[in-house]
């Protein structure tokens, strides 16, 4: 179902490295990182904040700073709020770092690892957000989606409203219902497709969402 760590390829590990040294390298840049701009509101297992090479435990309850570096461990979960209405589920292995975000106009977050579930509520007003990963950039403006390792590729799926993916030279637009897969090999996006259930259980399960 999932891409296996050791097959991760290695523009998913420079992307991740590049990710990490950026949180650090600049003192200027993360100034604003002692403002608050979410919260952790679940935990399963072991979560965690990175800063430089140290890892600290965080729980439900725990504030989320700009430029913070989210990590999830095996068989680990995370919910968290940004602003006051943007849902970010993390699944297991995943490591995730809020590059910038301001509550009302929306910013960027880095995928780096593993896979995450995108909510925000239709009535909610409209943010512009981006999504960085290794494969490709997703422009979010209000909708729920996941985006992650699926059968062997890496995966979006649109639950709700409508995503932008460009990646390889090729941009796609998906719908509610439908996603995409970006092979390892190819980084290419492949054709819109509408998926299953079955495809959409498997895909939020590994999320640790039933």
């Amino acid at each position: 179902m999932s891409v296996a760590r050791q097959g991760v390829p290695v523009r998913r590990r420079a992307f991740l490295a590049a990710a990490i040294w950026a949180a650090a390298a600049f003192p200027g840049r993360t100034a604003r990182a002692s403002a608050v701009i979410g919260s952790v509101d679940e935990v399963r297992g072991k979560v965690s904040r990175r800063k430089g090479e140290a890892l600290s435990a965080i729980r439900a309850g725990a504030d989320i700073m700009d430029r913070d570096f989210i990590v999830t461990g095996e068989g680990s979960f995370a919910e968290m709020t940004l602003g006051e209405a943007t849902k970010l589920m993390l699944g297991s292995r995943t490591e995730l770092l809020v590059d910038s975000f301001i509550a009302a106009q929306g910013g960027t977050i880095e995928l780096g690892t593993g896979g995450m579930i995108f909510d925000r509520p239709d009535e909610a007003p409209k943010i512009d957000l981006t999504v960085r990963t290794a494969f490709g950039m997703i422009g979010v403006r209000g909708t729920k989606f996941f985006a992650g390792p699926n059968r062997g590729a890496f995966a979006v799926f649109v639950e709700r409203g409508l995503v932008r993916f460009e990646g390889g030279g090729v941009a796609r637009e998906v719908g509610a219902g439908q996603g995409i897969d970006v092979p390892p090999a190819t980084g290419i996006p492949g054709e819109v497709q509408q998926w299953g259930e079955a495809r959409i259980r498997e895909a939020y399960a590994s999320i640790g969402v039933r």
